[in-house]
């Protein structure tokens, strides 16, 4: 699978987003009508993480936004009760989706060595096409209250006990062959986070996701596969 094939096969339009924001929050939104709520929602949401990103959410008055939108004050809070809600409903959606389509991809293979390498793509994809959520999530952690941080780092660790599943069963089966899986599967985050946090610096280097997701790979294939299935998939290279 790589980036395109991706694309064609997960529907993440900013539209399709929003329709999952509207039908989470059906309850608090006061406005009914889906396709008003969806184009609202889109402008909302296209500002916010505009705005965030030239001066920080916090600084991001409701002025700021009524203005970037085009929305009045009353329009924008039938869509939230406050900020903070926003940034909330903002937040829990890039978990939820993320989750989602991680499990299932993952769910989807049963070989360790193809649970890891899908599971690395799909990220690396999916921060891909929502790089600003991504960003903007990482970002303002520290703006969230105290639940929504305990939310957010549950998350964390839940990404990371994905990789770390992936691991104790590649061993388990010796297929990996390494010694602190938790750790490992620390810096896998951490350089999957590299990829939408430092985006300009791969932007750059005309570095795109599809060679940095092959890159990681062929760096985790190198220090994790047991010795006896690096020399087998070398004989199966030359063989071919």
């Amino acid at each position: 699978m790589n980036y395109a094939e991706f694309q064609t096969q997960v529907s993440l339009s900013k539209q399709d987003i929003c329709r999952e924001v509207f039908a989470d929050n059906r309850k608090a939104i006061r406005v009914k009508k889906e396709g008003i709520v969806v184009k609202n929602l889109e402008r909302i949401f296209d500002a916010t993480l505009n705005i965030s990103n030239k001066k920080g959410f916090q600084a991001m008055s409701m002025r700021d936004l009524s203005k970037e939108t085009n929305l009045s004050m009353g329009a924008l809070y039938s869509y939230f009760s406050s900020k903070e809600e926003l940034l909330e409903m903002l937040q829990h959606q890039r978990r939820t989706i993320t989750k989602r389509i991680l499990n299932a991809y993952i769910d989807a293979e049963k070989d360790p060595l193809a649970k890891l390498k899908v599971a690395v793509r799909t990220h690396l994809y999916l921060s891909e096409t929502m790089q600003p959520w991504f960003y903007f999530s990482y970002m303002e952690t520290k703006n969230l209250s105290k639940r929504q941080q305990e939310m957010a780092i549950a998350s964390e660790i839940y990404t990371e006990k994905i990789f770390l599943d992936i691991l104790n069963q590649g061993h388990s089966q010796g297929y990996f062959q390494v010694d602190d899986r938790q750790l490992t599967a620390s810096v896998i985050k951490a350089m999957l986070q590299d990829w939408y946090l430092k985006r300009w610096k791969y932007a750059k280097r005309k570095i795109s996701v599809d060679q940095y997701a092959q890159f990681v790979l062929e760096l985790l294939g190198s220090f994790i596969l047991h010795t006896t299935n690096n020399a087998h998939r070398k004989r199966s290279h030359h063989e071919n």
